[in-house]
């Protein structure tokens, strides 16, 4: 057990570097640092001394190591746009996009994972098809258009819910969360149904076909020969063993809410780090966009970890081959 996390640890580090590395070359060869940080009526003699003291007259192996340094200790420079640290405009940013994540990444595996076992077990019952075809319309429309469609109806023609913002939030020091005011629930509830409904949908339909392909395996056969209830036949032995698929792909998924957050934050104006990222695409801000690339590769690489972790917890097999390994 131990030797795989030490190889899961090591392969995480590789990849982060790789992501540093272009990272790194957007920093630095899209567009011109220091254009971007002084006016039009800068002197060349001072755009010169600029240009030393950022190091940007270094060699390229050089300016890449002392990169991958600052981006250790969180240093991921000033923002063009907004003239202040990006490690800050990012700690402003990110309980909201983390909030609208795991609101949505939850909904997606409540929801999900019971209708693909109902639809696995029930598979010509009328609410199976219901379900089924709901799943469908889910996984077909472009998240955009989810939420303009939402948005039109519980927003403009119900005017139940916000159409934009995030509500009234509590400031909890260094974090700030909209779950503890009714205007921040309500506020929260079209974008995390946007950002998760293709997400349940996939989660769904791989949870309905592993339970079909596991319940007409030997053992389920064997487990119901023994007299065991449909109870302990159906969620105690085919559902656990449908379990690794599923959290792989909820795992990722839940990387991908935050990597794809930036449509939806921007349909409903969520003020989060992904409409922070396309105002730093729109004006050129690279270290914005150096640092959010930076933060979601961190994210999927952490989650992937934790998910190699449980397929131990979850798979005996795979503990007792990591040990033999």
């Amino acid at each position: 057990m131990a030797a795989v996390i030490i190889r899961r640890v090591l392969q995480a580090a590789l990849v982060m570097l790789v992501v540093a590395l272009i990272a790194f070359t957007l920093f630095r060869f899209v567009g011109d640092p220091v254009n971007q940080m002084v006016g039009v009526d800068t002197s060349i003699e001072d755009r010169a001394q600029l240009r030393q003291q950022l190091g940007l007259n270094d060699p390229v192996y050089v300016q890449f190591a002392r990169f991958v340094g600052q981006v250790a200790r969180f240093d991921f420079g000033v923002s063009y746009q907004f003239k202040l640290p990006v490690i800050q405009l990012l700690r402003d940013r990110l309980p909201a996009t983390m909030e609208l994540a795991l609101v949505s990444a939850l909904f997606a595996l409540l929801v999900g994972i019971p209708m693909g076992v109902y639809t696995g077990l029930h598979r010509d019952s009328w609410l199976s098809k219901i379900f089924l075809t709901v799943s469908l319309i889910g996984i077909s429309l472009p998240t955009f258009l989810t939420g303009i469609l939402l948005i039109f109806v519980f927003s403009v023609q119900l005017r139940l819910l916000p159409s934009f913002g995030r509500g009234d939030v509590v400031n909890l020091g260094y974090w700030t969360t909209g779950l503890l005011t009714w205007s921040g629930i309500k506020a929260l509830i079209l974008p995390s149904i946007t950002l998760g409904l293709f997400q349940m949908t996939l989660i769904m339909r791989l949870v309905r076909s592993e339970m079909m392909e596991v319940l007409r395996t030997d053992y389920i056969k064997f487990a119901r020969a023994r007299g065991l209830t449909n109870r302990a036949v159906n969620f105690g032995h085919a559902l656990k063993n449908t379990l690794v698929p599923v959290v792989t792909i909820a795992g990722l998924q839940i990387g991908a809410v935050v990597a794809f957050a930036i449509i939806t934050e921007t349909v409903f104006q969520w003020p989060g780090m992904g409409l922070m990222f396309l105002q730093a695409v729109q004006n050129a801000d690279i270290p914005i966009m150096a640092a959010y690339l930076l933060l979601v590769a961190i994210i999927f690489v952490t989650i992937n970890l934790v998910v190699d972790l449980l397929y131990a917890v979850i798979d005996p097999r795979i503990r007792v081959g990591g040990s033999a390994a």
